[in-house]
């Protein structure tokens, strides 16, 4: 009776700990909506996050979950809780732009919100590597930049759907399972494709989700470096990457709709 009450117990904290966790991850996705987050109030919220994904990575290391399992797993979860906006919120709080230059504008504030994010993450991890006996401690805080950058670039890729109207089918979890996946192999969703639906969920899906997180993390780790340095890469960085992506998922959306390609810039 004991041992059912000590589980029921430990299933509730974890659910506390999931629910800090999106909540504070929704908070640092929300930067595109006007006056949202502030510098100070991003890195005081990436703190949070840092010391709620440590607790939550002890949890699963001592239950035995690796940690590229558990990276996949919590993300899951988080994608399920993304603030998706739908295309007359998004024309609202982009100044009733419409089109190519709506997601034109998506792109550019997404990009600007990973480049921030990678700044304080860098900088946060250049402030330990000059405090060798902190060190310790990076990781956790570039776990938490890995997270928040995957979950603008989801919310981006799912919002440029809106924009070019390309419907997605299904539930609301079930949605944002196909645009995690679809981020982790930086590609639109083609809903014109059964198979893309019902194996959203299937092992080589979170295989493919579970890497892509793995690699995004190894590109933070590259901002391990003294004084400025980190904050200088991990913004660069994650501009890049963000771009690169907008660039794949438009190509792919422009094709469904059967849209002229973007012009040459």
């Amino acid at each position: 009776m004991s041992s059912e009450a000590d589980q029921t117990r430990d299933q509730s904290r974890d659910r506390d700990g999931d629910d800090e966790v999106a909540e504070i991850i929704g908070k640092l996705v929300s930067q595109d909506v006007p006056g949202e987050t502030d510098g100070a109030e991003r890195r005081r919220l990436l703190g949070r996050l840092s010391g709620a994904l440590a607790t939550s990575a002890r949890k699963a290391s001592a239950s035995g979950v690796g940690r590229g399992r558990w990276l996949a797993d919590l993300f899951m979860n988080v994608a399920t809780r993304l603030p998706i906006r739908d295309l007359a919120t998004l024309q609202e709080h982009h100044y009733g732009l419409t089109g190519e230059q709506l997601a034109d504008d998506l792109v550019r504030t997404a990009t600007k919100a990973t480049m921030a994010v990678g700044a304080v993450g860098g900088a946060l991890a250049a402030a330990e590597f000059a405090a060798p006996p902190l060190l310790l401690s990076a990781p956790a805080q570039l776990v938490a930049e890995t997270v928040v950058v995957a979950a603008i670039e989801v919310k981006l890729l799912a919002e440029l759907h809106e924009v070019y109207g390309v419907q997605v089918p299904g539930t609301g979890p079930n949605r944002a399972a196909l645009f995690a996946i679809a981020w982790s192999k930086q590609r639109g969703v083609d809903p014109l494709k059964p198979a893309s639906v019902t194996l959203a969920l299937g092992a080589a899906a979170k295989t493919s989700l579970r890497n892509r997180l793995m690699r995004t993390l190894g590109r933070h780790l590259t901002t391990l470096g003294p004084f400025l340095t980190g904050a200088v890469a991990g913004g660069a960085l994650n501009r890049l990457a963000t771009k690169r992506l907008a660039v794949a998922v438009r190509t792919d959306l422009r094709r469904q709709r059967g849209l002229p390609p973007a012009p040459q810039r």
